[in-house]
């Protein structure tokens, strides 16, 4: 079992979490259109059948898009907003504004994938850091974890 963690959007975020918790890969992808993003969700999740929990940070008619996919599959979705995630595993200080909590993600993002043993990133665009984040909100909420481990706790 697994869990994917999608930062909504045209460019979109993704990480994949195994069943032990931690981040398996993750990257970051623009699909350009609706209609491309829908052809891609389904292409995606099927060669992913391991997958238990979609969590979805986002909403509108994209999100729609991933939920239906999900649905035919019975995978079940977890549709959160910014703040749910960052009230969990940021500081106050790191999240005032938008921008200071995606520049605050990063770092973050680069100690889970280090912790994971995930293949290190040239660059680490925002969505992926924070889908990063979302799915290890995710595996935190499922119980995939039962906790912040202690290497990761600041």
């Amino acid at each position: 079992m697994s869990l994917l963690a999608v930062d909504l959007g045209l460019r979109t975020g993704l990480a994949l979490y195994g069943d032990d918790g931690r981040l398996r890969w993750y990257r970051s992808q623009n699909f350009g259109s609706a209609t491309r993003l829908r052809r891609a969700v389904h292409g995606l999740l099927h060669t992913l059948p391991e997958v238990r929990w979609l969590i979805l940070e986002g909403g509108g008619n994209l999100a729609g898009i991933w939920e239906n996919e999900a649905e035919k599959r019975a995978i079940d979705v977890l549709r959160i907003g910014a703040e749910v995630w960052r009230q969990r595993l940021l500081y106050g200080r790191e999240q005032r504004t938008g921008a200071q909590a995606k520049s605050s993600a990063d770092p973050f993002a680069r100690r889970i994938i280090e912790w994971s043993g995930a293949p290190r990133p040239t660059s680490l665009r925002h969505d992926a850091a924070e889908a990063i984040l979302i799915g290890f909100w995710g595996a935190l909420e499922v119980g995939l974890l039962d906790g912040i481990p202690p290497e990761l706790r600041r």
